[in-house]
């Protein structure tokens, strides 16, 4: 399996393949690969003939104070786990590469940047859409996947691809998650023992949301209030956000009357995670 740094030779690679007649597939990620991704890796696989799985810690989409030199890399590790899931090559550029000197140009969605992780990180989507566009033009893949723990980047990046007349199909994959129910993420492993031991609590908080829905509770308000309930009775855990939307406009909703996205956002020591989860009433 071959490693590209070099824009233009990675844009070769692709254009070659394509060429040939090769579905394209493409999965990007930071590194610091995990279960995930490798599930990412294993679905374009079997939906795609070439996989590319670009490995890009992207500096723009760090805000102030956060852990962009600390953010965990190991390419070599890395390449190792995507040889076993099954990918073909990974495409690992340079900041200096993917930003040169005099770079001004940025991709911005607009409303569905602002709700919800876009309230306490307003650059944050204006930095995945640009970086996620780069990616899609340097390897013009057939198909992306992408994992529904960042359900909002998702709709962000469908968006893009629909008002831009971008030829790529998204596809969102199921959270994948921990024994304990932690949605896997490269960050968990900054989390203390102590820390780690109450992190279950984000998506059981997010299970019993989830089933008062399905039992036709309907009252927004009452199910905010036993998630909050819950995540505050463990004095480690500090909320962020916490919100009941519209799966597609992510705008919050009152009355639950169909497919509902239910997210959050969390502070347990330094680290910042977020988790979600899709349900809707029975029978609706």
């Amino acid at each position: 399996m071959e490693i590209i740094e070099n824009i233009a030779s990675m844009q070769a690679f692709a254009e070659r393949k394509r060429m040939e007649g090769k579905l394209m597939g493409l999965v990007p990620t930071m590194g610091s690969l995990h279960e995930g991704h490798l599930t990412l890796i294993r679905e374009a696989k079997s939906r795609t003939d070439i996989v590319v799985v670009s490995i890009f810690v992207n500096p723009t989409q760090f805000g102030p104070g956060e852990d962009y030199d600390s953010y965990p890399r190991d390419l070599e590790g890395d390449a190792r786990k995507v040889i076993s899931a099954g990918g073909d090559m990974i495409f690992s550029p340079s900041a200096s590469d993917m930003y040169p000197e005099g770079y001004l140009t940025y991709v911005d969605v607009g409303k569905v940047t602002e709700p919800l992780c876009g309230l306490s990180r307003p650059e944050h989507f204006r930095a995945v859409a640009t970086v996620v566009n780069k990616l899609f033009n340097i390897i013009k893949p057939h198909k992306a996947f992408f994992g529904q723990k960042d359900y909002q980047q998702s709709v962000v990046i469908k968006r893009m691809v629909k008002d831009l007349n971008m030829d790529i199909d998204i596809i969102v994959l199921p959270t994948v998650r921990e024994p304990d129910g932690l949605a896997m993420s490269s960050r968990n492993s900054y989390l203390s023992e102590e820390e780690r031991k109450v992190s279950p609590v984000l998506y059981k908080s997010l299970t019993i949301a989830s089933c008062m829905i399905r039992d036709r509770e309907k009252n927004a308000r009452k199910i905010l209030s036993a998630i909050k309930r819950m995540i505050e009775k463990e004095p480690l855990v500090s909320i962020d956000y916490i919100a009941i939307t519209d799966s597609e406009t992510l705008k919050d909703i009152d009355e639950i009357k169909g497919k509902t996205l239910i997210a959050l956002a969390v502070r347990i020591g330094k680290m910042r995670l977020i988790d979600n989860i899709l349900t809707e009433p029975q029978g609706s």
